[in-house]
């Protein structure tokens, strides 16, 4: 892996390809993220590069990250919102490690944009799903409901769930009803329709994992089609 930034999810939309054709896409916010940390095999055992993104008010800020962003030169800001003043750190509400192959082209304070990737890449989407809460097997799993007329007593239940004297248990992995979303999904070979330089734009085609406004890993692609 040569490429990867983070991004906050926009929405989706769509759009005409030079086909003239309409695609679903979702847009995402790419950057710029501040490399605060390079780390060698000399020093730390393994290359990585530590991108910091998002703007983060200094009181929410503990004083390990806040020394951190300091020692690699994030300086502070301060910014109007109606009749107050903030201070802020333009970057650093969020710290990402990545293992590039290439990680020893990069130095501390190195701001790696949108325009990394191009139309026509491949790349692959990390996300936080939404949440559904506590859910049936039948929206948890697809699974088939029961008969819907009247005195069927069986309308949205699971169902049998084993034997009765042999095994006598339930096996491990059965689809039980249970916590749904909110957990780490990736979207492999998304392909690059746009980027937009100016306004650190990357619109990908499809979807991609978690509502509005949450983080998202874009790396390139593992499994990219030649």
């Amino acid at each position: 892996m040569k490429k990867a930034i983070l991004a906050k999810k926009l929405g989706m939309t769509q759009i005409f390809n030079d086909a003239g054709t309409l695609v679903p896409v979702t847009v995402l916010k790419a950057g710029p993220c501040v490399v605060t940390q390079v780390k060698t095999k000399e020093n730390d055992g393994y290359d990585s590069v530590q991108l910091a993104y998002g703007q983060i008010r200094t009181k929410l800020v503990n004083k390990p990250r806040s020394g951190h962003l300091d020692k690699a030169g994030i300086t502070k800001e301060t910014i109007e919102k109606g009749n107050k003043k903030r201070e802020v750190y333009p970057v650093g509400r969020f710290l990402k490690e990545f293992k590039l192959e290439n990680s020893d082209q990069y130095s501390v304070k190195d701001e790696i944009k949108a325009d990394i990737f191009a139309a026509g890449d491949k790349v692959d989407a990390s996300a936080i799903s939404k949440g559904k809460g506590f859910q049936g097997t039948i929206k948890r799993y697809g699974q088939h409901r029961g008969p819907m007329s009247h005195g069927s007593k069986f309308h949205r239940h699971q169902g049998s769930n084993g034997s009765t004297s042999s095994p006598s248990r339930v096996f491990k992995g059965k689809g039980m009803p249970g916590h749904m979303g909110c957990e780490r999904v990736t979207i492999q070979n998304l392909e690059v329709v746009r980027v937009d330089k100016e306004e650190n734009l990357i619109i990908v085609k499809g979807s991609v994992p978690g509502p509005k406004k949450t983080l998202v890993i874009i790396k390139e692609a593992v499994k990219a089609k030649a």
